[in-house]
């Protein structure tokens, strides 16, 4: 698997969201979602095709918010989805923001559980990292 910090095309981003039945968008809002992006980490198999993608959007300062991991479904469950969190991560920090939070699509709280988040109280929703590279 080959991961960067390139952002895949909205059409690509398109694909992987219908592929996935998350959503119903036309190429122009992805590429908006695209650009208003802090960090964009994408995931390709040998072939190229995008297989995995995770978003950050973030004020450069003191957070940073994960809006998005995708990953195909042929793909899940092989490690793809924790790498590209993983390198959300490092890359936030890296930029100087060790704040990380995110929103668990329902069902999901477990995978980010199990990298590093934890669940906020059921007053407080969404999760924090609390785990340190």
């Amino acid at each position: 698997m080959d991961y960067s910090f390139d952002p895949p095309t909205a059409a690509e981003f398109r694909a992987l969201y219908d592929a996935t039945g998350w959503a119903v968008w036309d190429d122009d809002r992805f590429a908006r979602a695209l650009a208003g992006s802090w960090v964009v980490c994408s995931a390709r198999d040998a072939s190229g095709t995008l297989t995995g993608v995770g978003r950050l959007i973030s004020d450069g300062a003191l957070h940073a918010f994960v809006t998005e991991m995708i990953v195909a479904p042929g793909n899940r469950g092989s490690g793809v989805g924790a790498e590209i969190l993983r390198r959300l991560v490092v890359e936030s920090r890296a930029r100087g923001v060790d704040d990380v939070q995110l929103f668990a699509a329902r069902g999901r709280a477990p995978f980010y559980e199990r990298n590093g988040f934890a669940r906020r109280p059921d007053d407080g929703p969404g999760m924090d990292l609390v785990v340190a590279d």
